[in-house]
């Protein structure tokens, strides 16, 4: 009798620790089963992004023109672009552009969102006209904004020209290219980062919001010293995405200056566009594809570390 009670005894104590087991070796199971899944994505993902980047990789140490074999000159091709004004005359139009633009598209969508979420009734169909521009792809918004800025005969130059005025040349002038290429970016993309902010601000927490109108506090305060801080992730994410997108910015630039006038617009994109697929000077080519990207990323960091610094209390 004390023999089975000690067997049973023993059975009940070790019943727990099989049962975890037993959980244990089902979570690693469907863990396993789970990790299929991902399978066919991981193989997307590598065929469309990681083997052309890898292909860049290699093309970049390489001098390689359309036609030819390529032959290996390690980093030559960086060291000829590093030397060369061109490239640095690119960044830095390309600096000036992304950044001027993705500042003004983040102040203005930051005023809209933050008009939207005060607003009583219809901020739905608001942010669903707002959208539109955001939907069209950047060749036809290009081609929409050639006919709006084209000299004489554009949708502003008729305008003016109806009350007696004569418009600037958008297209022909240096500065005002810069500023039409601005314009453009911003037309486009700034409803984007109204649809990310104002899903943003909606995420505050109501009960901060309402302490704060007791405390008197007015709308620009409750902006900048209330909302902003609480959304500062999904700023740092939609920033993030909007500087990324600004550097490959292309499409509208071909349309609308392709880079001119002479290469006043010409940003990097445009420089690799021409080095590639004019000159069909590959390896150079595939080098500033591979220094925009370090470029891109360094940009990326240094924003990820202004924000964590702020999240410290550095600032």
């Amino acid at each position: 009798m004390t023999a089975d009670r000690n067997t049973g005894g023993a059975v009940a104590l070790a019943g727990p620790a099989e049962a975890d087991s037993a959980d244990v070796g089902k979570d690693t199971h469907l863990q396993n089963d789970s990790m299929l899944f991902l399978v066919p994505s991981a193989v997307i993902l590598g065929l469309v992004m990681v083997a052309p980047l890898c292909f860049a990789f290699y093309l970049s140490v390489h001098t390689y023109f359309l036609g030819g074999e390529p032959a290996f000159i390690g980093l030559d091709n960086y060291g000829k672009l590093l030397v060369e004004p061109r490239f640095w005359y690119s960044l830095a139009r390309t600096m000036m552009i992304v950044v001027t633009a993705v500042g003004l598209e983040f102040c203005v969508g930051l005023l809209i969102a933050y008009g939207l979420y005060n607003l009583v009734a219809g901020a739905r169909v608001f942010n669903v006209f707002l959208m539109m521009p955001n939907i069209i792809t950047p060749v036809v918004s290009g081609l929409f904004l050639r006919w709006v800025f084209v000299p004489d005969w554009g949708l502003i130059d008729v305008t003016l020209n109806t009350f007696g005025m004569r418009g600037p040349d958008f297209l022909g002038s240096a500065f005002w290219a810069r500023i039409t290429i601005i314009l453009a970016d911003m037309w486009q993309y700034t409803p984007f980062l109204i649809l990310v902010l104002f899903a943003g601000l909606n995420t505050v927490d109501r009960s901060q919001i309402e302490a704060a109108q007791i405390d008197g506090v007015g709308p620009w305060n409750m902006l900048l010293r209330i909302m902003v801080p609480n959304i500062r992730p999904v700023i740092l994410f939609v920033l993030a995405i909007r500087l990324m997108d600004s550097f490959r910015f292309f499409d509208q630039i071909f349309v609308l200056t392709a880079g001119g006038p002479g290469t006043a617009t010409e940003t990097l994109t445009m420089y690799t566009y021409v080095t590639g697929f004019r000159l069909l000077d590959f390896g150079t080519a595939s080098a500033l594809g591979v220094l925009t990207l370090i470029v891109e990323m360094i940009v990326v960091l240094v924003l990820i570390r202004i924000v964590y610094r702020k999240e410290k209390g550095a600032f």
